[in-house]
């Protein structure tokens, strides 16, 4: 791994800049969707925010600053530097216990119902998702959010399908088409892809409950785990799935590189995502990796 000085000369100069272009915009993470917000504190997701004027506050989730401060170099072991906060407010949300939105603890964080942090916690201490409201209800389109997602999964497959969102008998668009190797096969010719031939990979792999996801929450071996608590990230995978199937709510996650595809990105907004329809073209998209898996089944 690199060193720390390394690690802090790497994510200088430039990269919370890059926050603001195409591949890290609208859809990819709640970092800096209001200045000093970050979903959690890995180095993929934090940028410099000393580079940030004093008077933005950095905001974080709960255990934070109990689990963090000081940081580097004040504390060696600390995964945050000390100039992060320095001079600036270190604001931790606490959530209350009475503000529920679904089943997520929620902070409304203008106070207008615009835009809620939710804690959800698993990948990592502190770990924060979004929920923005796009559209109102008096809108043409009707009520509509986009959620946030952060580090909630690195893979679609992570929280797709799901007792709530099975794999549908008829996937669009065709997975076979967003696969490079497939692009120009008879297999991508097709504007949809029946579902049952990747509900039966599934199964393969001893995935054999309908509703299944493709993968779980990742544990290395010895009982560790890449999340700092994997029970409590899957625990609050299964509570976006209960929003996933929904049409008003775009679920969206930081890592989901098919979405760089399908939606206008920064400056252009995500209001009208709905009726653009980037829900229904990101939600499977996800499958395209298993294209050259399921083909070899055959």
């Amino acid at each position: 791994m690199a060193s720390r000085e390394a690690r802090s000369r790497r994510l200088s100069g430039g990269h919370y800049a890059t926050l603001f272009t195409p591949s890290r915009s609208l859809y990819l993470t709640l970092l800096l969707l209001m200045p000093g917000s970050r979903s959690h504190w890995h180095f993929d997701h934090t940028g410099d925010p000393s580079t940030f004027p004093p008077n933005t506050a950095l905001v974080v989730g709960p255990g934070f600053t109990q689990g963090f401060t000081p940081g580097y170099p004040d504390n060696p072991q600390s995964p945050i530097n000390t100039s992060d906060y320095a001079g600036r407010e270190l604001r931790e949300i606490t959530f209350a216990p009475d503000k529920v939105i679904g089943s997520f603890s929620a902070h409304d964080y203008f106070g207008d119902g615009s835009f809620y942090l939710l804690d959800t916690p698993g990948h990592a201490i502190g770990h924060l998702c979004g929920l923005a409201r796009t559209t109102s209800p008096l809108s043409p389109e009707g009520e509509s959010f986009i959620f946030m997602g952060g580090d909630l999964a690195h893979h679609g497959g992570e929280f797709r399908p799901s007792p709530h969102l099975p794999l549908p008998s008829s996937i669009v668009p065709n997975p076979f088409s967003l696969a490079p190797k497939f692009a120009h096969t008879l297999r991508a010719a097709a504007s949809s892809c029946p579902g049952h031939l990747f509900s039966e990979l599934n199964a393969s792999r001893g995935r054999k409950e309908p509703g299944q996801t493709f993968f779980d929450v990742a544990r290395a071996a010895g009982g560790s785990a890449v999340a700092h608590d994997a029970d409590e990230a899957e625990r609050t995978i299964h509570k976006v799935q209960v929003w996933d199937v929904r049409d008003d709510i775009f679920v969206v996650f930081a890592h989901d590189e098919t979405l760089s595809t399908i939606l206008d990105l920064f400056p252009r907004d995500a209001t009208h995502w709905k009726e653009k329809g980037w829900a229904k073209q990101g939600k499977w998209a996800f499958l395209k990796d298993f294209a050259e898996a399921v083909a070899g089944s055959e």
